[in-house]
């Protein structure tokens, strides 16, 4: 099932998730309907807080060539970040139409639980890592657009207040 992708500014949006405790059914349909939410949006990246739940999943996909390759990560969290970093063009199905460059660690190594109750490990490099990290920073309150300066985030938030405001004019 397709989620409604809450907006910013939005106060969820700025809320540390908790963490996942045991692997149910409930928190398996909810790792499904986020990938069908993300492909659909679409997206490479969807965070539990992003439909409104403040839990500790992210869901992920930036396979660009080939065969899709989604991911569900449950409480993951990044053990080590390189210190070389890398720039990306950022953007959030949550700030839709709004991107900034942000400048995270190049590589990190990211710990998780599978929708199996398995530990898992892997290091991410290039979009993987900006994504990971991205879609981390959701569990923990925070948005692509606290990376910017001041003017430039005011700026995003205005623009988003007022999509919001003609959202609920129209219906949408």
């Amino acid at each position: 099932m397709i989620r409604p992708i809450i907006l910013h500014p939005d106060p969820r949006l700025k809320k540390p998730c908790e963490a996942v405790g045991d692997i149910t059914p409930e928190l398996r349909v909810l790792a499904a309907d986020m990938l069908e939410t993300m492909y659909e949006a679409p997206g490479i990246g969807l965070a539990a807080p992003q439909v409104g739940v403040l839990k500790r999943v992210l869901v992920m996909d930036c396979a660009k060539d080939g065969p899709p390759e989604p991911m569900v990560l449950i409480n993951p969290r990044v053990t080590w970040a390189s210190e070389d970093l890398s720039v990306y063009d950022e953007g959030c199905l949550s700030i839709p139409d709004q991107y900034a460059e942000v400048k995270r660690p190049a590589r990190v190594r990211v710990e998780w639980t599978d929708l199996d109750g398995a530990a898992q490990e892997r290091d991410f490099e290039g979009l993987w890592a900006t994504c990971v990290q991205h879609e981390i920073d959701h569990l923990d309150g925070k948005l692509f657009i606290d990376y910017l300066g001041p003017l430039k985030r005011q700026m995003i938030t205005r623009k988003m207040e007022k999509l919001k405001r003609e959202r609920a004019r129209s219906g949408g």
